[in-house]
């Protein structure tokens, strides 16, 4: 079994230090073997920001760390280094390499840098990014689960939000579950939610789920929801994999976060039959 934790929109800037602290406190009673932090990071990309969330980072103590930056982890008011240089201050806190990969017996993590600087909130995947990440689904070991990083949404559940959602989405999605995608992670619209994109999609030919994130420790809330983070209990093997995504909400009277609800995904090797 392989557990990993998405903490999403932390926009560290506008973070709750008793959610803060209860979620270090979470990380170190779960041992996630990997977290990964999809976008807005930071609330304006600010070098402070990024210094108290690499700090915060380094508090976790876990094994290996996969972060993507978010719309808000690029400078808005300084336009020079918005178009010139937008991400010297997330590569200097947590490294050079925009879409890393994480790679364990029973789990493939694959990410894309969905920000542009030319756009304000919206995201965009590229028909480039859409086949380097197909072709490194296809190499995949056939007893891994294959995950797929995006800061932006490849689907929402309330028409305001239709305007979050990832340009070139479609494309990507279809070419991504024929290249054997089981999970699409997502952020942005703070509203955790897991969907299955083959009931609302019957062109895809096997099994993807969108596993959505609310703001792990920020005051920026929306939607009535509390902080929150998601675990991914992994269990993978040749012929079927499975996740379990567990939805953890802080408690604010208890002072830590507690599960709330839980997802059982089946991922199948094969293709769906119709």
């Amino acid at each position: 079994m392989t557990l990993a934790m998405q903490i999403s929109d932390t926009h560290f800037g506008t973070e709750q230090t008793p959610v803060v602290e209860a979620l270090v406190r979470l990380v170190h009673a779960q041992a996630p073997q990997i977290v990964v932090l999809s976008g807005d990071i930071t609330q304006r990309a600010r070098p402070a920001e990024f210094r108290a969330a690499r700090a915060f980072v380094d508090r976790l103590g876990v094994p290996a760390l996969l972060a993507i930056p978010g719309n808000h982890d690029i400078p808005l008011y300084n336009l020079a280094a918005r178009f010139f240089r937008p991400y010297a201050n997330h590569r200097q806190a947590f490294g050079t390499e925009l879409e890393p990969e994480f790679e364990s017996e029973s789990l493939l993590i694959l990410s894309v840098n969905t920000t542009r600087n030319y756009l304000h909130e919206r995201g965009a995947v590229s028909a480039a990014q859409i086949e380097r990440v197909a072709l490194r689904l296809e190499r995949a070991e056939a007893a891994q689960l294959r995950i797929v990083v995006t800061h932006q949404p490849v689907h929402v559940t309330r028409p305001e939000d239709r305007t979050d959602l990832l340009l070139g989405r479609a494309p990507a999605i279809r070419r991504w579950a024929a290249a054997g995608a089981d999970v699409i992670l997502g952020g942005h619209i703070h509203l955790p939610f897991v969907h299955a994109l083959h009931e609302s999609d019957a062109a895809l030919p096997r099994r993807v789920w969108a596993v959505q994130a609310g703001t792990a420790v920020s005051a920026r809330v929306r939607h009535g929801t509390a902080n929150s983070v998601n675990l991914l209990r992994v269990a993978a093997g040749a012929t079927l994999r499975r996740c379990v995504v567990e939805r953890w909400d802080f408690d604010a009277v208890a002072q830590r976060f507690a599960p709330v609800a839980s997802h059982e995904l089946e991922c199948d090797a094969a293709a769906i039959a119709r």
